[in-house]
């Protein structure tokens, strides 16, 4: 029986990915992103299966309008994948404009919990699942990226606190590794004036031996985990190839 799935930040990149996979294994997917653009391309491919919302989710008032409009296109709510987020400020803590965090954490921190919170009756009504998108950044420090990866490391503890809160519900935190996609761009692009040199210049280094990750590497298992994540899971962090994510590969 078809499942149906949000998959935030969908309309390109590892969002787009997982939305895809999903789709393929015949499920129902509720896109959001704040570009309209690849949904409508998504919804036109697939219109029975997919729905859509363009929003800008750092505006924490969307949250309860997505979690209805996805409920009322498939009826229920099996999985959530909190996917969508923001590299930038990357600068350094001396150079910071704490504006710019705020802004950042309303959109990797808070419009995440936002969404969770008003995606929780629905979940404990299926038993589903909610599969966060961490980073190695939340365990260790890159200068200029204090920002991002703080804020990381809250989601990591949002799932630990999920879990814990709500045994009928498996939430998951993974992290995807280096992946073709936008974010990796951004680094080549604006770490410079903040990174390390060393570590700027391994970015570029991978990207351009292709050594990075095609997103559907890590979307398999992503989209795995939100259809079918074991209650073992529940509550922690992995990468994606770790040794507990071989079920998933």
């Amino acid at each position: 029986m078809a499942k149906a799935f949000i998959v935030t930040g969908a309309s390109r990149g590892l969002g787009l990915a997982i939305a895809e996979i999903l789709l393929e294994a015949s499920h129902n997917v509720f896109l959001v992103a704040r570009s309209e653009t690849g949904l409508q391309k998504l919804k036109q491919r697939h219109p029975d299966s997919v729905d859509y919302m363009a929003a800008d989710l750092s505006d924490l008032t969307v949250a309860p309008k997505i979690i209805q409009a996805a409920q009322k296109a498939f009826g229920k709510i099996d999985g959530l994948v909190v996917n969508h987020g923001t590299l930038t400020p990357l600068t350094r803590l001396a150079d910071t404009n704490i504006e710019e965090w705020r802004q950042a954490y309303d959109i990797n921190v808070l419009s995440a919990v936002a969404l969770v919170k008003e995606a929780i009756p629905e979940l404990r009504k299926s038993k589903g699942r909610v599969v966060f998108i961490s980073s190695g950044a939340a365990t260790g420090a890159y200068a200029a990226w204090a920002a991002y990866g703080t804020g990381k490391a809250a989601i990591n503890h949002v799932c630990a606190h999920l879990a814990v809160e709500e045994p009928d519900i498996i939430a998951v935190a993974v992290s995807p590794g280096k992946v073709d996609t936008a974010m990796q761009q951004q680094i080549r692009e604006l770490g410079g004036s903040g990174m390390e040199p060393g570590q700027h210049a391994s970015f570029i280094d991978e990207h351009t031996q292709g050594k990075l990750l095609r997103p559907e590497q890590p979307g398999a298992v992503i989209a795995k985990l939100v259809d079918n994540a074991t209650r073992d899971l529940s509550g922690k962090h992995f990468r994606w190839n770790a040794i507990e994510m071989s079920p998933f590969q």
